[in-house]
């Protein structure tokens, strides 16, 4: 919107970059172009103001399909003034000297005029489709013609305009009548997702078979080691038990062979002491036997008295005296009479 800014006799006016001001006198034009700043009389001017920048109307319409169906076109269609001297002259964009603010509703104007222009060839387009072709299909086909149409219009070139873009947003029918069309894809949808259900649990389930498949087998492999280790086990002990018998064995039949041994090394000893005590013997009872009977005698009393325990008294009688002594003064080679030999007792005191 322009800027007026107003003085007793002269107005100034400034206007946007974006906006062509025109400004007529007398039918003449003395200012015209975007952006312009001027003074002028209110009273004697006539101002008009056009937009240039890109405008965007919303269209929303009522169509009818092949099928008697009716549907609702939601679509976007931007334009711009491209000749504003002539837009002026065809709409009225014309501004209140003192307020800058448009005398009428150009934009108003020029929506309705894109909306009627948009909706003919819409119309066309949806009369060829069915509703469910609209609705599935529509929106490229009905966007293509309407903008060629817009684009072919001589009434828009007439009014310095141009279409830079149609867009169709949706294409839609009756609430009751959609839910009736989604019936089926939800059905449809339904069924797949009960389909992914029950594979997802037939899966589930396979794969709970083959875990428990796979623990049994782990256990059986488990059970198969333990046995093998149990029979290893009792394989060691066995062959422990047959080492250390094998070793007891080994180990009496070692320590008998040495009492063997040293038992038959006692007897070799035993003999050879016994044949020398023998052949000691037989020495000595052959030197006897060329002594005297005296000499033979002295030495039995000398054995005798070696051997016998301690005597504290001995009483000879002259009975025993008599005899030896005949003996030593006569010899005789004649046997010697025994004789009764006495003695006393022998007193034992303990050395306490």
């Amino acid at each position: 919107m322009a800027d007026i800014t107003r003085h007793p006799f002269f107005h100034h006016l400034r206007a946007d970059t974006t906006a062509h001001v025109q400004h007529l006198r007398n039918g003449r034009a003395k200012h015209a172009g975007p952006g312009l700043a001027f003074w002028f009389r209110p009273r004697t001017a006539a101002l008009s103001e056009v937009p240039l920048d890109d405008r965007e109307q919303a269209l929303l319409f009522h169509a009818r399909t092949t099928d008697f169906q009716d549907v609702t076109v939601q679509a976007t269609v931007n334009y711009r003034v491209v000749d504003p001297a002539l837009a002026a002259t065809r709409v009225d964009f014309g501004i209140d000297p003192d307020s800058g603010q448009w005398n009428a509703t150009p934009l108003e104007t020029l929506g309705g005029l894109l909306t009627e222009l948009a909706q003919q060839p819409a119309f066309e387009q949806l009369a060829m489709m069915t509703m469910a072709d609209a609705l599935a299909h529509g929106l490229t086909p009905v966007r293509d013609r309407v903008a060629q149409a817009l684009a072919a219009d001589v009434r828009l070139a007439e009014r310095g305009l141009t279409v830079t873009d149609f867009r169709v947003v949706a294409i839609r029918a009756d609430a009751e009548l959609e839910r009736a069309l989604q019936t089926e894809t939800r059905e449809r949808v339904q069924q797949d997702a009960d389909k992914a259900t029950f594979e997802r649990r037939a899966l589930a389930v396979e794969r709970e078979g083959a875990i428990a498949e796979n623990e049994l087998a782990n256990q059986i492999e488990l059970a198969r080691r333990e046995e093998e280790l149990v029979a290893q086990r009792g394989q060691n002990e066995q062959k422990r038990v047959t080492e250390k018998a094998l070793a007891g064995r080994i180990t009496t039949e070692a320590a008998a062979e040495q009492q063997r041994l040293m038992a038959d090394a006692r007897a070799d000893a035993t003999r050879v002491v016994g044949e020398a005590e023998a052949d000691a013997e037989a020495a000595k009872f052959a030197a006897y036997r060329d002594l005297e009977a005296a000499t033979l005698l002295g030495l039995a009393v000398r054995e005798l008295a070696a051997n016998l325990p301690n005597i504290t008294n001995l009483t000879i009688t002259p009975d025993l005296l008599a005899p030896l002594l005949t003996r030593f003064a006569h010899p005789d080679p004649a046997p010697m009479p025994t004789a009764p030999v006495a003695t006393d007792a022998v007193d034992r005191r303990d050395a306490a």
